[in-house]
């Protein structure tokens, strides 16, 4: 069987990476094969990664502010290349009167501080498993 694979990535010009180097530890250590892209990638260089790796997730994380224009952005482009059979999902600091705008534009889901790394991992699962289908 297929392990899930899940590319984290850091659009943008934020710099800290430390929940994102945490996050794709704990969905490596929970069996997915995880590519992280590095900091500062533009919407465009994660897409084109995640079309050469075959990923089912591409995981966003943000601290700088600009995610109501970033994670629009890389949802757009995945679906203008692949369609939508990848999941977007996104995390950081992220205000929670944003989290219904980033659903309505295609963010599956955002996981702030402090979720367990257990919680994103099922959510992951159970996602990829409905899109299988």
């Amino acid at each position: 069987m297929r392990k899930i694979r899940v590319l984290i990535a850091k659009p943008g010009l934020d710099g800290h990476d430390r929940g994102a180097k945490v996050i794709a530890r704990a969905l490596r250590d929970e069996g997915m094969e995880v590519i992280y892209t590095g900091i500062r990638q533009t919407p465009e260089q994660i897409v084109a990664a995640a079309i050469q790796e075959d990923v089912d997730v591409v995981g966003l994380s943000l601290l700088s502010g600009a995610h109501l224009y970033l994670f629009p952005k890389v949802v757009k482009l995945l679906r203008e290349q692949v369609g939508d059979k990848v999941l977007v999902i996104g995390g950081g600091i992220i205000p929670e009167e944003d989290i219904p705008i980033l659903e309505k534009e295609g963010v599956a889901a955002i996981f702030g501080p402090g979720t367990p790394t257990s919680a994103i991992a099922q959510f992951i699962r159970e996602k990829v498993g409905e899109r299988a289908k």
